[in-house]
């Protein structure tokens, strides 16, 4: 394991996509805990001022002094990347679904304790604003039912992404394991998966749509995965209990409770950094697979309808 230098920890961006740039960037720009030192894209793409390298591996050869890296590629490749980090000493963050598979997942996290190396799944939509608030509005009170409907247009999301619609790419779940993320962090009790029905294009091996029934402490929960909404879209959690209505919507940015409602700027992304930060220097993980277990029970027990060939 690499010494860790002081303040602020070097880190590289693993895949530099739309996510990245989007949102990893500015988050780590703009937090004086971090230094981007290098950036790592299979294409040759690059981010102004810094180093950029084809492979993890040139980087390291390169000479780059890192402490960290975040990984945001597709999920098919961030098990053998994550490994080579963790081989070489780094912390790694993941960006969500941590793997492919939760085996891979759970490879990940043995091999970080046993190099004595924080590992990070970052489920980013836990960190919106709304979400924490929701958990202890609900802690002690009896949930009757919840909805949860995720609907959003993946050309706008994820335009020209192929790997999205391959094996291991997860289709609608890549936005709807946020979901999951949200209700397995604010519902008490395990959550459980006793249906499912997944529409999977007929030319893609990963589904576009899915209608879970879950349940958690008894308590019916339907949930509504769409990739195909266009105008608004929809993020939204409605919990039933014995007080009142709970609803999160926005992914989490507003909170509205039977006094009224909270609205909160986006921050997910700094406080994912931050929380990564912490973890770093207390030499602690945090690699909760069971979001992605959700989805694996999904595609184990779903049944499968075909649907029109889907075209970017």
């Amino acid at each position: 394991m690499a010494a860790l230098s002081p303040l602020p920890i070097r880190l590289a961006i693993v895949g530099l996509g739309k996510i990245a740039r989007d949102q990893h960037l500015p988050a780590l720009r703009a937090n004086p805990a971090f230094e981007v030192a290098a950036t790592v894209c299979p294409y040759g793409a690059t981010a102004d001022g810094i180093p950029g390298f084809v492979t993890l591996g040139d980087c390291l050869a390169a000479g780059v002094a890192l402490d960290a890296v975040s990984i945001c590629t597709p999920p098919q490749v961030r098990h053998r990347l994550a490994l080579e980090a963790l081989d070489s000493g780094l912390h790694v963050l993941l960006e969500k679904p941590p793997a492919a598979t939760v085996a891979e997942a759970g490879s990940l996290a043995d091999r970080a304790t046993q190099a004595g190396l924080s590992i990070f799944a970052a489920w980013h939509s836990r960190f919106a604003p709304g979400v924490e608030p929701a958990r202890e509005w609900l802690a002690g009170r009896r949930i009757l039912r919840a909805g949860i409907t995720w609907r959003e247009d993946v050309r706008v999301w994820h335009p020209g992404q192929a790997w999205i619609w391959q094996a291991g790419g997860f289709g609608v779940f890549d936005p709807g394991i946020n979901a999951l993320s949200i209700a397995t962090e604010i519902l008490p009790g395990p959550i459980e998966l006793s249906d499912a029905e997944l529409e999977f294009p007929a030319n893609c091996e990963a589904p576009i749509a899915a209608r879970l029934s879950l349940s958690a402490a008894g308590a019916p929960i339907a949930v509504d995965l769409d990739f195909r909404q266009t105008g608004p879209q929809t993020w939204d959690i409605e919990v039933e209990t014995d007080s009142g209505t709970l609803l999160l919507s926005r992914g989490g940015a507003v909170l509205t409770l039977p006094d009224g409602t909270r609205e909160a700027p986006d921050a997910e992304y700094p406080a994912l950094y931050a929380r990564f930060a912490e973890l770093i220097r207390a030499e602690s993980s945090e690699m909760d697979t069971t979001p992605l277990e959700l989805v694996a029970d999904a595609l184990t027990r779903g049944r499968t309808i075909r649907t029109d060939p889907f075209h970017d």
